[in-house]
């Protein structure tokens, strides 16, 4: 059993030896994001996007870090400071992929927290540029799961506010749930997950 153990610890030694500098930072910034530590976590993915200066995936998930944190800040002052954080992040993502679904959904999210934020100033603007922005991501990838949980909850979120029914973006967010069971990632660190989110939307939204 001993022996065993010992065998496994040092598998794990040498896959963790074997990663790349890359590998290990993102690797940590997620599990400080997993700690909640966010504001670790940005700082360090934003780090990591200053040696990785091709790749989208580091200043995208520091925008994802400040976007969430952002919706629960309570401090109207430190939630413009995190969105235009993250709108920063997001523009160097977006100009190392552009055209990318995955950048669109965050896009979306940063333009409904500032809904959130000031709906008086932002709340037709913004509400334009975010349908418009899932129609496009949807043409462009109608079987990505995040993407169409998107454009659900935005689309339940609209009816909700126009006192309207949401009964029939719920096979949505069904075909979402179905669609994170067979999506595979296009390469390591991509995006995977949303599964829980698209389950508690269809409770809250659609389980009567």
């Amino acid at each position: 059993m001993k022996t065993t153990i010992l065998v496994i610890s040092l598998v794990l030694s040498n896959l963790l030896w074997a990663q790349s500098p890359y590998q290990k930072g993102m690797t940590k910034a997620f599990e400080l994001w997993g700690q909640n530590k966010t504001t670790q976590a940005a700082q360090l993915f934003e780090r990591i996007s200053t040696v990785e200066t091709d790749n989208w995936l580091p200043p995208f998930y520091a925008a994802q870090v400040l976007i969430i944190d952002a919706f629960s800040a309570e401090d109207k002052a430190v939630m413009a400071e995190l969105l235009k954080q993250a709108e920063g992040f997001l523009q160097t993502a977006q100009s190392l992929s552009p055209n990318n679904p995955e950048i669109m959904v965050a896009q979306s999210q940063l333009l409904t927290a500032w809904i959130v934020y000031d709906s008086d100033q932002y709340g037709m603007k913004n509400s334009m540029k975010v349908t418009e922005i899932y129609k496009k991501a949807m043409a462009l990838a109608p079987e990505n799961p995040r993407v169409v949980l998107g454009n659900a909850e935005w689309n339940i979120g609209s009816a909700k506010f126009f006192k309207k029914d949401v009964t029939p973006y719920c096979s949505e967010v069904q075909r979402a749930i179905d669609l994170f069971a067979t999506f595979k990632p296009e390469g390591e660190f991509y995006p995977s997950g949303g599964k829980e989110r698209a389950l508690e939307v269809l409770k809250v939204n659609c389980e009567k």
